[in-house]
């Protein structure tokens, strides 16, 4: 048997395996989430998000020209590189582990044995299989994000520092250190979350160059790593921006030279300092010197692909995020300013007390012939500060989650135990533990929180609702107890091995927790961050089959035997994984995520302003403008954003059918720090606290008019809101001839709108939507979108017209209408006619409870039952009727389990005459309900709850006993005895509640 043949075949095999399998369950366009903004970027290569990812967007870009011309494919080739990449890790992480278990054995590959062969390779199988079919790499495998790429770079990194220890010849080693070098460069334009292993990969070095491998030599070699990521992370990623700033301002400020001078002669500088150092060290034999200074210039050529942004940025594309289109806003961008920060080893906690508020690092912008400094940051100085802070945030919610989850009274003071207690059980235990057992144990379900799954549970135990949830998966323990025996095996046989698989492990998993020091909640599950250390860890399991023929199978005469045996055991593992995650990844069929932003985009007016919140109401709308070309007349104002200088300065830009945003701010007068956060301040003048004139209040808030700031400690003036009450004019006339108002609410247009913002201070976003309102004068259509936060909303909602997905602002008041009226003629033309519902209705395809039942199932259904519900009024049964099935034809609960919102609708069909229609929709809730209350009312009294969550539990219980109650008051207004029936079952529940 030619072992090197063979495992070319079987990793190339492992390859194909993996290729296959995410094709087929690839998304076909863009999913939620980054998704839609990276593959609109990489269509035109603009410029998204810090860090960027210039690399992944350049491949992303060759990837879409094999659409060739056809939009709608463009989003499926640029997941293909996400397919790609990973299949690609799958190949490089068989030859890692034939390596890792040829190591163990201790043979070349010319002398290993038929039996051996067959070992290394079955180890090397399992372990890629299991991986491949592993939950959360395979998540991250079928869509267009960066860690299906970053994975790649850590799996090829691996590989080639494992062939780097097999090569005798100093000079060919040297080029794969090289090699090595450039790899690590170019991951930087993908992501930094592979950068973390370079410590532990230090190791391997140390052991093949160290004459004597001493303990202490071993600590040294981590640390020198260490410090190679610390030049990385610091000296190249945002030391060479921040160098490159500061020459420039002395070349600009001091010399005189124009702007970007100093920058270019920066670099020249550097690039030549490097060229020098390694002619020396080539003609001065110094082979060490040499290497390090060649590798350092790799590392530049692949971080290099950072220019991109700089280049393209200055095209000005329609998604530019930071501008980064000169220094300042080059280096704003590649040190990821935007994020802010969290104390690492040592800061303040949420209980800490604000004493003092200095004057921190300045704040440039480019002024007349120089850069100027407008501002300071704050720097904060704080009380009862801590070490390794792990309950750091000030956010009032979060405030709340701390002391729920830490059972501390609100108000008391935490102590160092409970913030160890809080990094201990939620840091790593529900925020990594819990994923790490998704992926090796089991996963209960794809609800949010949820932890593993209960193995001796079977699915016939589960109410027939959780049955066929497509994210509950049940291994049963073995990939974890295989990887438990292949990590003892590895340190008993190769300890130096095992040393640094295991700081690659704890590195990729517990130690980028520490470094995250995430908050008490998030806006999605985070697994995907931690597949480095489940590679590790299916690796373990891999070298677990060799294992299990050297011992448990050792009784067996014929050695080939057992590595047969073993390999074929192995098998199993992935083989059952696959039959369990196949389903909760398909999402070939999937398009609904594309169909919401273009629903979102059909409910507004021609040449509308739409106000969106966050990645998921911007991002997919993104896509389909930018790549799809769907209403580019809509200008998408993202309110996130709409708080930063180089946002607003955008939205004042014509792009493609859409005019430039009635924005009267100057970017000198929203730059970073300046109106960031106006706080309301009570006028005592009476005819102030009644009411303030918009357009005036906005004119003095661009002036800094005195008599609207205050002095705040920092010795600053800043401006105030003084009042609750606005009001705006308008000429009611026009505003009639537009016709977007009603006619039965014509009479409401007066030429006055006034109405209470609220006591509250108002951040940027804020002051620049009230400025659009009052500069636009009512000439464009402005809409706000509908799963916005309530206080996005700025108390305008008796003022709004639903549409929609969307909210149109008028200047009519409607009394008492708290969420908006209905315009029924615009909405039901939009709703049955306009907006698409592509395989909502397939029962095959996955719709994750995560989000996707959460935002878009639920603004569908809301607005079919706003819809309903005034047709009903308007005393229109028969399209009530028709909304209301078509709403059960597009989302029926095979596919999306009826909610609250569909029990609403039995109300409707009960008062337009369809009995029927309501019963079998309160019949099958009721008969849901009433199985997964007797599931978990039981969890709760036995306290069985850490599958679900305790908290999950909670809130299973009181939503199913508050729309059982729903429905039981529902129906005793139609049919007593079938109310009677309802409120048994409801009464038998609560009885149960102990």
């Amino acid at each position: 048997m030619n072992f090197k043949k063979l495992n070319t075949y079987g990793g190339w095999a492992a390859f194909l395996i993996a290729l296959i399998t995410y094709t087929l369950t690839v998304e076909p366009t863009a999913s939620f989430w980054d998704c839609g903004e990276f593959i609109a970027c990489a269509y035109k290569l603009q410029v998204p998000h810090p860090a960027g990812a210039p690399f992944f967007l350049l491949l992303g870009r060759i990837a879409s020209l094999f659409a060739l011309g056809n939009v709608a494919k463009v989003a499926l080739m640029v997941n293909m590189v996400s397919v790609l990449s990973s299949a690609f890790t799958i190949l490089f992480m068989f030859w890692s582990i034939s390596l890792l278990a040829r190591k163990i054995i201790g043979q070349k590959a010319e002398e290993l044995s038929e039996r051996n062969i067959i070992l290394v390779l079955g180890a090397s199988l399992v372990g890629s299989l299991v991986y491949t079919w592993s939950d959360s790499f395979w998540f991250s495998a079928v869509e267009a994000e960066v860690y299906g790429m970053s994975s790649f770079f850590t799996a090829i990194v691996i590989w080639a520092v494992l062939k780097w220890e097999l090569i005798d010849d100093e000079a060919a080693a040297n080029k794969w250190m090289i090699f090595i070098a450039y790899l690590v460069g170019l991951s930087i334009g993908v992501h930094l979350l592979n950068l973390v292993t370079i410590p532990a990969l230090g190791l391997w070095v140390y052991y093949k160059k160290a004459n004597k491998v001493t303990w202490k030599g071993g600590i040294f070699a981590f640390l020198v790593g260490l410090v190679i990521l610390g030049v990385i992370m610091v000296g190249v990623i945002t030391g060479i921006p921040s160098f490159s700033f500061s020459f420039d301002k002395f070349f600009v400020n001091t010399l005189g030279l124009p702007f970007a001078s100093g920058m270019i002669f920066f670099l020249i500088v550097l690039i030549a300092a490097l060229v020098y150092g390694i002619i020396w060290s080539s003609r001065n034999k110094k082979v060490m010197i040499n290497t390090a200074l060649i590798s350092f210039a790799f590392i530049l050529i692949g971080y290099s692909s950072y220019t991109i942004a700089l280049i393209r940025s200055n095209y000005n594309p329609p998604i530019n995020e930071n501008d980064p289109s000169d220094v300042l806003g080059f280096t704003y961008y590649l040190k990821r300013e935007q994020y802010g920060s969290r104390p690492l080893m040592y800061g303040p906690i949420y209980s800490s007390k604000l004493m003092a508020i200095d004057k921190g690092t300045a704040n440039y912008k480019v002024g007349h012939g120089e850069y100027e400094i407008y501002d300071y940051t704050p720097s904060y100085k704080w009380s009862n500060q801590m070490l390794l802070p792990r309950i750091w945030s000030q956010d009032p919610n979060h405030i709340r989650l701390y002391e729920s989850k830490l059972g501390l009274s609100p108000g008391q003071a935490p102590k160092m135990g409970d913030n160890m207690d809080y990094m201990f059980s939620y840091q790593l235990g529900h925020m990594y533990w819990r994923y790490f057992l998704w992926n090796f144990w089991g996963r209960a379900s794809d609800i949010a929180d949820t932890g593993k799954t209960s193995i001796l549970e079977s699915k016939s135990d589960l109410p027939s609702s959780l049955q066929n949830n497509w994210g509950r998966t049940n291994f049963f323990a073995l990939p974890l107890l295989l990887g438990l025996i292949g990590l003892l095996y590895q340190y008993f046989k190769r300890d130096r091995d095992f040393i640094v698989m295991f700081l690659l492990f704890l590195l990729t998993g517990a130690g980028l927790v520490v470094y995250l020091n995430s908050p008490p909640v998030e806006p999605r599950e985070r697994d995907y961050i931690y597949v480095g250390s489940f590679y590790i860890f299916a690796m373990w399991i891999g070298l677990g089959v060799m294992a299990l023929a050297d011992f448990a199978l050792k009784f067996m005469k014929q050695s080939k035997s057992s590595a047969i045996v073993a390999s074929a055991l192995g098998l199993l593992i992935p083989i059952q994984m696959v039959t369990q995650t196949w389903r909760g990844h398909d999402r070939s069929g999937r398009v609904h995520q594309v169909d919401f932003a273009r629903n979102l985009l059909s409910s507004v007016a021609p040449n509308a302003i739409l106000f969106t919140g966050g990645d998921n109401d911007t991002f997919p709308l993104w896509y389909v403008q930018e790549v799809e070309g769907f209403r580019t007349d809509v200008r998408v104002c993202n309110l996130s954003l709409l708080g930063t200088d180089w946002y607003i300065d955008q939205m004042k830009r014509e792009t493609y059918e859409s005019e430039a945003l009635p924005i009267s701010f100057d970017k000198d007068e929203v730059l970073k720090g300046i109106n960031d956060q106006i706080p309301y301040v009570e006028n005592p003048n009476e005819q102030v606290k009644a009411g303030i004139n918009l357009k005036q209040y906005l004119k003095l808030v661009k002036e800094n008019e005195p008599a609207i700031q205050m002095t705040v400690t920092t010795g600053e003036s800043i401006n105030t809101l003084p009042s609750t009450n606005l009001f705006l004019e308008y000429d009611q006339d026009a505003v009639r001839k537009m016709g977007f108002v009603q006619k039965e609410y014509e009479e409401g247009l007066t030429g006055f709108m006034k109405w209470s913002i609220g006591e509250r201070d108002l951040l940027k976003n804020d002051l620049i939507v009230l400025d659009i309102i009052a500069q636009n004068n009512w000439e464009r259509p402005i809409y706000f979108g509908g799963t916005l936060s309530p206080s996005s909303y700025l108390n305008l909602k008796e003022f709004f017209q639903l549409e929609g997905y969307a909210y149109r602002l008028t200047p009519v008041r409607i009394q008492g209408a708290r969420d908006g009226i209905v315009n029924t003629e615009a909405m039901y033309d939009n709703v049955m006619h306009k907006f698409k519902w592509d395989n909502l209705n397939n029962p095959n395809i996955v719709y994750d409870s995560e989000f996707y039942l959460k935002v878009p199932i639920i603004t569908a259904r809301y607005a079919f039952l706003r819809l309903a519900n005034q047709l009903l009024v308007e005393g229109d049964s028969v399209r009530t009727e028709e909304v209301l099935d078509k709403s059960l034809e597009v989302m029926p609960n095979a596919s999306i389990p009826f909610d609250q919102l569909v029990a609403n609708y039995t109300s409707l069909y009960y008062a337009i005459g369809k009995s029927e229609k309501a019963k079998a929709i309160s019949d099958l809730m009721i008969k849901d309900m009433d199985e997964r209350l007797t599931y978990f009312i039981d969890k709760n009294n036995t306290g069985e709850t850490s599958e679900w969550g305790r908290d999950n539990v909670q809130t299973f219980i009181q939503d199913d006993l508050r729309v059982m109650s729903m429905l039981v008051s529902i129906t005793e207004d139609f049919d007593q005895a079938l109310a009677k029936n309802y409120k048994d079952i409801y009464d038998a529940q609560v009885a149960k509640l102990r």
